[in-house]
């Protein structure tokens, strides 16, 4: 569940205004007048009353006028747990990947376990562990091989990082690959699909 979205009038506490609502997987944006961001995991007290999507976040009351299906639809999802790495990555009904790198994050481990294949021919996609240009080039190389396959990059996120998302994409984009969805890995990495134009 992605890219909910809404204009709507917002009361937090005190405060009232309008605001632009999205209601991501993970959590719940406000921009506007007022702005705020809710992990999903710490809203509480989700209720629907008259059309106004209620909630508990912290010491905050707040209340969203959306509408009596959209309200009603929006609180499912907020029940709703976000989905696995394992079924983002798309490894949840069987499929295969051949590894590129080394998987040096636990959350990455866990998605993969029974997954992951030695030989292209027997993937359904790659998964390639970017840490710097070499690793990259590497990728493409072996990604080469079974050109037809999705290829997934898993890559340091954060300020720090010197070689990330940005000089992945524009190197990917440049030989012909299309970027078509991206996910968190964990607090360190996160993914990126692209599949051959």
């Amino acid at each position: 569940m992605m890219g909910r979205e809404a204009l709507i009038h917002a009361e937090i506490g005190s405060e009232a205004g309008e605001v632009r609502a999205l209601l991501e997987s993970t959590e719940m944006i406000l921009r506007g007048e007022i702005g705020r961001r809710y992990p999903k995991e710490a809203m509480t007290e989700v209720t629907v009353v008259g059309g106004v999507l209620h909630f508990r976040f912290a010491d905050e009351s707040v209340r969203l006028h959306l509408g009596g299906k959209m309200a009603q639809s929006w609180a499912a999802a907020i029940a709703k747990p976000p989905p696995s790495l394992r079924v983002k990555l798309g490894l949840d009904k069987g499929s295969l990947a051949m590894l590129i790198g080394e998987i040096t994050d636990a959350a990455l481990a866990e998605a993969t376990a029974g997954s992951l294949v030695a030989h292209g021919a027997e993937a359904q996609m790659m998964i390639a562990v970017i840490d710097n240009p070499g690793t990259l080039a590497e990728a493409r190389r072996i990604h080469g091989c079974f050109p037809t396959l999705p290829l997934w990059t898993v890559y340091p996120k954060g300020s720090g990082v010197s070689f990330g998302d940005t000089a992945i994409r524009a190197l990917l984009r440049e030989a012909g690959f299309r970027d078509t969805k991206s996910c968190a890995v964990s607090d360190q990495f996160t993914a990126t699909r692209y599949n051959p134009t």
